[in-house]
């Protein structure tokens, strides 16, 4: 049930203090606050500002505040308290915003208890007031200032909050910032979504697909990670960790254990959506050819492959244009014919010693098949050009299985 502000001091133990206590203090209040914030200047380090200073300024307005509200809670206990509520959580938003600690904040109140509490004490002896307020002076002191210092806590923890909310908002416009293909239309710089996100841009970044892990924040091994579900998928942009790959790498697969995922390869920032069109390639590709699930896929040993598989369409054509020849053959003599080609293409020499190697067959055979390939390709088998896009092409026929 909810707690209206007011009630944690109208059950403190001001009904049992003299109501004149209060108009004692009301004169005495600009004395005893200078003496508060002289000593929480001397014994809180944040607080050592200069008077004029806003944190001057603020720490004077707090203390003489704290002393009204005392004098009021003295003069009518019920008194709504509201006001003052408002005052001490502002105060905690202020502190938050200007990047002091909770710690400090509540060193500062404690320390203005005790010089308080000593001024109070005075003020009862020497007006001759009754013995027996002793007791619940003090104790309307430790509750005075404990309500108050909840109350500047409960603000700052709002302020943080919220600020680590807007941060997190951020953060995420900065990943779709990062992971978004340009299309010609004007985008806010890079450098201001990321200093308004809080997340310095690293020289390099790379993107990490996790299958099947949205929501799962615990696959990504570096907590300074942009990370976004994408449907069913976690994305993730990890800045590239010092010393390189190979150590992140090693923490990527670490995290990821068990999962299918694909780290894609480092690229500066503004090109963070190529690593993540690397990663989805890569991704596609080991769904589509059945491959077995809970492995890591490092894209960047495997750029060619990943390069041919984005213009899938065009290396059909090329196909088509280059090895089209071996389509009219029965299927076996196509398929040795190919092998022996790939074979051709790879060696160092190009001979039939080579080949016949490679393919684990005789000379002679391999210089067979040699020959039915130069009749096949008219003569083109020493054409460079032919043989970079014939070479293409069969690549492109693995990769499509």
């Amino acid at each position: 049930m909810h707690q209206p502000p007011g009630d944690t001091f109208a059950r403190g133990p001001w009904h049992e203090l003299p109501a004149a206590f209060g108009a004692l203090l009301r004169p005495r209040i600009d004395a005893i606050a200078a003496s508060m914030v002289e000593a929480i200047r001397q014994e809180v380090p944040a607080y050592r500002r200069p008077l004029d200073s806003s944190v001057g300024r603020d720490l004077v307005a707090s203390a003489c505040r704290a002393m009204r509200q005392f004098a009021e809670l003295t003069e009518a206990p019920e008194s709504s308290q509201d006001h003052h509520v408002r005052h001490f959580r502002h105060l905690g938003r202020v502190e938050f915003r200007n990047g002091r600690t909770t710690d400090g904040l509540q060193a500062a109140f404690r320390v203005g208890a005790r010089v308080g509490g000593r001024r109070y004490a005075e003020i009862a002896r020497t007006a001759s007031l009754p013995t027996e307020i002793v007791l619940p002076l003090h104790e309307a002191v430790l509750t005075h200032i404990n309500a108050l210092s909840n109350e500047a806590v409960k603000g700052f923890v709002a302020a943080q909050a919220h600020a680590e909310g807007e941060v997190q908002r951020n953060r995420r416009a900065l990943a779709q910032a990062l992971l978004e293909q340009p299309h010609g239309t004007p985008r806010e710089p890079l450098g201001t979504l990321a200093a308004r996100a809080r997340w310095p841009l690293p020289a390099k970044v790379a993107c990490l697909v996790v299958r099947g892990a949205a929501g799962s924040r615990g696959t990504v091994p570096w907590p300074d990670a942009l990370v976004v579900p994408r449907g069913a998928d976690l994305v993730a942009v990890l800045p590239e960790p010092p010393g390189g790959g190979p150590a992140g790498t090693e923490e990527v697969r670490a995290a990821v254990r068990g999962r299918t995922a694909a780290l894609g390869p480092a690229v500066a920032p503004q090109d963070a959506w190529v690593s993540l069109l690397c990663v989805r390639l890569a991704l596609n590709h080991h769904r589509d050819t059945g491959a077995p699930d809970g492995e890591l896929l490092i894209v960047g040993d495997r750029l060619a492959d990943v390069h041919l598989l984005g213009g899938a369409h065009i290396g059909r054509l090329l196909e088509d244009r280059m090895l089209g020849v071996l389509d009219g053959l029965p299927a076996g003599r196509a398929a040795r014919l190919a092998e022996t080609l790939e074979a051709l293409l790879m060696s160092w020499g190009r001979t039939a010693p080579e080949v016949a190697q490679t393919l684990g067959i005789h000379p002679q055979t391999a210089r067979k098949r040699l020959r039915q390939l130069d009749a096949l390709f008219d003569g083109r088998l020493a054409d460079p050009g032919f043989r970079f896009g014939a070479l293409l092409a069969l690549r492109t026929r693995a990769l499509r299985g």
